[in-house]
């Protein structure tokens, strides 16, 4: 926020601390989705279907351009995952193949990667990893002479629903169901394909995890089934979690972010709830219902500005605006 006059911020900063914000429906759609995005410089990626659409924000950060800035396609079922890198949509789809698409370009290409649905992708430094209902995880290159090449197939013995790329691009981690294998999070070796640990331990059946993210080249937070969010510190202990918060109606947590400092929020599985939580507190801060009874919801994904959060339901992408409440 350097660009922001001090008093500003300190506005913005009171209204987050309280819970103060306006809430307003960015998008609509008619049928039911399970839609994903991704935030770049002025600009939100959002899968609706087997399409990516790409929408440009007002200089408010509260509303959108209705026209879409550009649409990606190429899967033939719905788009389940992607993430934006090098100027490249690295999609995973419901048809068990990943695309490749530039985004300023028409270059699209899509090989197949799974036997069945890709529900997660990540990539950095040129190295994809997906992961599937297959039970796999794959390396894969991101050159383009390369696509579709696998490099590793890891066999997980389980779901996976989420993976995520150290920031120091040795290793990545594996999310998966917890039905198969006793722990739900395992760090694999990238270079390799072999396990390096997993992380925790006394998991019960079924705690899958569907969303996890490094914040540093050590730390990590991880939720899912089993309606915890957890920070690891792989420097300290890869057997206990440094930290953990409680869903306090015991409801999944499909999803989480993270400002990088002491704000968490999270995504919660009935009537679109989205939690703010303190760190340094065990109670959650602020609560806010997204829908109500017929048209309860998870919240898919959600993305955070210094103003602004965005949380993506089965009919509608919300925003709460935390600049002009």
């Amino acid at each position: 926020m350097t660009s922001v006059p001090v008093k500003e911020r300190v506005k913005v900063s009171q209204n987050w601390r309280l819970g103060r914000c306006r809430e307003a429906i960015l998008l609509k759609w008619r049928c039911s989705q399970m839609p994903w995005m991704q935030l770049e410089d002025d600009s939100l990626y959002i899968s609706q279907a087997n399409f990516i659409l790409a929408y440009q924000f007002r200089p408010d950060g509260a509303s959108l351009n209705r026209r879409p800035l550009g649409v990606f396609a190429g899967h033939d079922e719905d788009v389940c995952h992607f993430v934006l890198a090098n100027s490249h949509i690295i999609s995973a789809g419901g048809d068990g193949k990943i695309g490749v698409h530039k985004i300023h370009s028409t270059f699209t290409v899509k090989y197949s990667a799974h036997e069945q649905e890709v529900n997660c992708v990540d990539c950095k430094g040129g190295i994809i990893v997906s992961g599937s209902r297959d039970r796999t995880a794959k390396v894969w290159p991101l050159a383009s002479g390369r696509l579709g090449q696998c490099l590793h197939t890891i066999q997980t013995e389980d779901r996976v629903w989420s993976i995520a790329i150290s920031p120091l691009l040795s290793s990545f981690v594996t999310g998966t169901a917890c039905c198969g294998h006793f722990s739900p999070l395992r760090i694999w070796d990238l270079n390799s394909g072999q396990l390096m640990t997993h992380l925790g331990s006394d998991f019960p059946p079924g705690a899958g995890v569907l969303d996890v993210m490094y914040e540093s080249p050590f730390t990590l937070l991880s939720c899912g089934y089993d309606t915890y969010v957890r920070y690891w510190d792989l420097r300290t202990s890869v057997r206990k979690c440094v930290m953990e918060w409680e869903e306090p109606h015991d409801s999944t947590l499909y999803c989480l972010q993270t400002d990088g400092n002491h704000l968490l929020a999270t995504g919660s599985s009935y009537y679109g709830v989205v939690r703010l939580w303190d760190r340094r507190q065990r109670a959650c801060l602020h609560a806010f219902p997204l829908t109500s009874t017929p048209l309860s919801s998870p919240v898919y994904c959600l993305r955070l500005t210094t103003k602004h959060l965005y949380a993506a339901l089965s009919y509608n992408l919300h925003v709460l605006d935390f600049q002009n409440p």
